[in-house]
């Protein structure tokens, strides 16, 4: 498989650096000044909009917001470029599948797609995830700047993977739904030997890219194109359901309907694992991570905050729901909480559920 970046030419490389390094910057410096100016200024806020009003008066907070939101277009610009340029070979390897191949992709030309789905350019990104073969490419090398160069070779997936999810042996049947390009679905085949593996989303082109990326690296994965809320498997036939980053793109009814998904397709004693976003109790952390789900085109985060998902584990017959803290850097899944971090970061978690034995 073509991997874009080790054909970029000199120009595109700085672009690329230069979005990176402003992201590093906008993190690990901007940002921290910005919380110490509101520490410094007046008494802290007790709550998200409290903190919000006081955030917007500071001084820094015109750079602080402005920042945030050109980077991240400049980001789609510079990645969509690289890649329509090489647009040609990059959809010819979509289709140079081995001839005896390991896996499987089931697409369906006739699925609808839901209007909450295809009203936003999530992330900004022109388009979306959606829109044509070229998309996936694009979202593939973009997600590697959105992640400061520290998912590269999907450390925080594997993280995910070893720290979060049950060692199950004898496992038959996982599966992985908002699979994207597969970088949340590859860890699992290493993670459950033997066990068939399953990347089920809505978008045809991640699906070919997810594709033909696990057939060149020889795994074995099924991905399906379908709607996670309603995927066609059979009921308890999944020892695992997963996903990744894709609750908070959902409004509360589909995420009701994701997670009963999960309880029927779980075995009696399987397990739903999501990797997700929660609220830190902090109101001014807090206030920053609305309003960059708010620059960033996504518009439910503050449906999946306010929506009580172990309570909706229960509703749909899972028990033990519970949310725990995910540090992507190292740690994976860390009960002690986030720990003390200057920089900006995801406030990463999650929401793990069982389906009782029988």
């Amino acid at each position: 498989m073509i991997d874009i970046e080790d054909q970029l030419t000199l120009d595109e490389r700085s672009s690329v650096d230069f979005i990176l390094a402003l992201r590093k910057r906008w993190s690990d410096t901007v940002y921290p000044a910005l919380a110490e100016e509101y520490a410094a200024t007046g008494p802290l806020a007790g709550t998200v909009d409290g903190a919000t009003d006081r955030m917007r008066e500071l001084s820094l907070y015109p750079w602080y917001s402005h920042l945030e939101r050109v980077q991240q277009k400049m980001l789609w610009k510079t990645v969509g470029e690289a890649v329509v340029n090489r647009g040609d070979s990059l959809r010819e390897q979509l289709d140079e599948v081995p001839g005896a191949p390991k896996g499987r992709l089931v697409l369906d030309p006739g699925l609808e797609l839901p209007g909450w789905y295809t009203d936003y350019d999530i992330h900004i990104q022109p388009g979306s995830f959606y829109s044509d073969d070229l998309s996936g490419y694009v979202y593939e090398l973009g997600a590697r700047i959105v992640m400061l160069r520290d998912n590269d070779g999907y450390k925080f997936h594997r993280l995910f993977t070893e720290t979060a999810l049950p060692e199950t042996p004898g496992a038959t049947r996982i599966v992985d739904i908002g699979c994207g390009f597969g970088k949340s679905t590859r860890p699992l085949v290493g993670r459950y030997p033997g066990a068939e593996v399953i990347g089920i989303d809505l978008a045809a082109p991640g699906l070919r890219l997810a594709h033909a990326e696990a057939e060149a690296e020889g795994a074995a994965i099924t991905y399906l194109q379908a709607d996670g809320r309603a995927t066609g498997l059979e009921d308890g036939s999944c020892d695992v359901v997963t996903g990744t980053m894709v609750l908070h793109e959902m409004p509360t009814e589909a995420v009701r309907e994701i997670v009963a998904e999960a309880a029927r397709l779980l075995k009696p004693g399987g397990t739903m694992s999501f990797l997700e976003f929660q609220t830190t109790g902090d109101p001014f952390r807090d206030a920053t991570i609305y309003e960059h789900a708010e620059r960033n085109n996504e518009p439910f985060f503050r449906h999946l905050f306010a929506t009580d998902l172990t309570g909706v584990c229960a509703e749909a017959g899972l028990s033990d729901a519970h949310w725990t803290p995910f540090d992507e850097r190292r740690e994976g899944k860390r009960p002690d909480g986030w720990g003390d971090r200057r920089e900006w970061h995801f406030p990463w978690a999650v929401l793990t559920a069982a389906k009782p034995e029988k």
